[in-house]
């Protein structure tokens, strides 16, 4: 009687399995997730890169000689012109050394003019043979040496002038002043930072790129030729109204980072940019043939980027595929995946490999504009 008993909740444990089985399946084949198809199409790759912009020109403008501030002809702020007086340094010192290098001209004019005469005495004697070649030949020496001394006073007197005209400091090119740190009166040493002029009127942004992207460009050759364009989006998140150009780039990789520095000049002639700025250079690439998917409907594992494929019999399976880059909430495919593959849209996280779905069609366009 108890193995009947027992033969019996066996057989009903049995059947009950396999009705829960049974549903299970049907679950499976009854979910209905949204898909589309992959289709390849045009578009463009904005790329945005730390920029540091600087002026054009940008020297510090530094004493070449010691003394006092006399005067302070410009401001802080203030636009200059190219050879402008800006800053007098006291020059009577410079003054007085031009002086005495102007007399030991005179000096050394007026010996060679005495060993001339004396050459012409001597020349007088020797024709006569009073006196021997001998002195003909010192008179000679004595007049050779009389001029490089005049030779030697001039270079003196020309260093003299030189000295005082670093009392007076002009603008080396038109530009803006930026902090004059020192006030009239100060005492200056030879090197002393007096202020810094930066040329404006057109600006270098400088941004890294890395090795991968730099071959990219090298081996573009109608960008390269072209002068790529490039946008600058200021600190403020406003972009620049001026659009740039790709000029040139630094002649080596940073080793600690693996980047290299391209440099864009963009035209200024409000004068908004200023030396020591930042903000983003952003670059746009157009391309042919895209391959593109939301990233809702990207599953990463391990560093790997996965999405699930419909085949023909309507089940699932994931598929890996190598990333661009990523254009706002789509990433641009690179390689793995094929056109006119049935990608899962959504709910990726509620299904498993090798499940078997229903496909609710979604047109291309849909979820490309969905996001």
């Amino acid at each position: 009687m108890k193995a009947l008993a027992a033969l019996n909740i066996l057989s009903i444990v049995w059947l009950t399995g396999c009705a829960v089985k049974g549903n299970t399946e049907k679950k499976n084949a009854d979910v209905e997730v949204p898909v589309f198809e992959l289709k390849s199409r045009d578009t463009t790759l904005n790329r945005s890169y730390v920029a540091n912009i600087n002026a054009r020109q940008n020297v510090e403008l530094r004493a070449k000689a010691s003394g006092f501030l006399e005067d302070i002809l410009v401001d802080e702020g203030q636009i200059v012109r190219k050879g402008q007086l800006m800053f007098r340094l006291n020059d009577a010192e410079f003054k007085v050394q031009v002086t005495e290098a102007k007399a030991a001209l005179a000096s050394a004019v007026a010996e060679v003019k005495s060993a001339e005469v004396e050459l012409r005495r001597v020349q007088s004697l020797v024709d006569k043979k009073i006196v021997t070649g001998t002195e003909l030949e010192l008179a000679n020496a004595k007049l050779a040496a009389a001029k490089a001394k005049v030779d030697e006073a001039r270079a003196r007197e020309e260093k003299a002038n030189i000295s005082l005209s670093y009392t007076a400091i002009r603008a080396p090119f038109d530009g803006i002043i930026d902090r004059i740190p020192h006030k009239l009166g100060s005492l200056v040493n030879e090197g002393t930072l007096l202020t810094t002029v930066s040329d404006n009127k057109a600006m270098h942004v400088y941004f890294k790129v890395s090795e991968q992207e730099y071959l990219s460009y090298v081996n573009n050759k109608k960008a390269r030729d072209a002068k790529q364009p490039a946008t600058l989006v200021l600190a403020d998140g406003t972009t620049y109204k001026h659009r740039g150009r790709i000029e040139t780039m630094e002649g080596e990789f940073d080793k600690e980072t693996g980047s290299i520095a391209f440099r864009a000049a963009f035209p200024n002639p409000s004068g908004v940019l200023k030396h020591g700025a930042s903000g983003n250079i952003v670059l746009t690439t157009p391309i042919s043939n895209a391959l593109i998917i939301p990233s809702r409907c990207v599953l990463e594992i391990q560093d790997r980027n996965y999405v699930f494929v419909v085949d023909e019999e309507q089940k699932v399976s994931m598929k890996s595929f190598m990333p661009e880059a990523r254009i706002d909430d789509f990433i641009l495919v690179k390689s793995g995946l094929d056109e006119g593959d049935r990608i899962v849209y959504e709910g990726v996280q509620n299904i498993k490999e090798g499940s078997p779905v229903k496909p609710r069609m979604l047109s291309s366009e849909s979820v490309l504009t969905a996001d």
